[in-house]
């Protein structure tokens, strides 16, 4: 599990870097582009990744965005054979976006009720 941590905490990192420079395309395409590992995943893959995650989002120097959390988490969870999506979604008013992931039309990484609330902009 902490190998997972650690792997979380340098992607948040990685993908922090890419919001500093405002490479929204280049964060897009790392997400959409990850392949889905062919390997069974364990049948508790998510949540110890989403759990690894948020661990890692308590160890971070700074507030973690939404965005950069779910795509470390759809990452992660691909990598490990979990067919995960990155939704972004966004409500008009007033005006917010947000990102998360889900996995066989479930939230995983955000409230359950979380798809009620945006309009989804895109899905990779």
């Amino acid at each position: 599990m902490s190998l997972l941590i650690l792997r979380a905490y340098l992607m948040l990192i990685h993908f922090h870097i890419y919001l500093v420079r405002a490479n929204f395309s280049g964060l897009y395409k790392i997400v959409r582009n990850e392949e889905t590992n062919k390997a069974p995943s364990n049948p508790y893959a998510a949540e110890r990744i989403c759990a690894a995650v948020d661990m890692a989002c308590i160890w971070y120097w700074k507030e973690v965005l939404c965005l950069q959390r779910s795509a470390v988490t759809a990452c992660l969870l691909k990598r490990h054979g979990v067919p995960a999506q990155m939704v972004i979604g966004i409500q008009q008013i007033p005006f917010r976006a947000h990102a998360w992931v889900e996995v066989d039309g479930s939230v995983v990484n955000d409230k359950p009720y979380t798809p009620e609330m945006y309009a989804v902009l895109d899905r990779c």
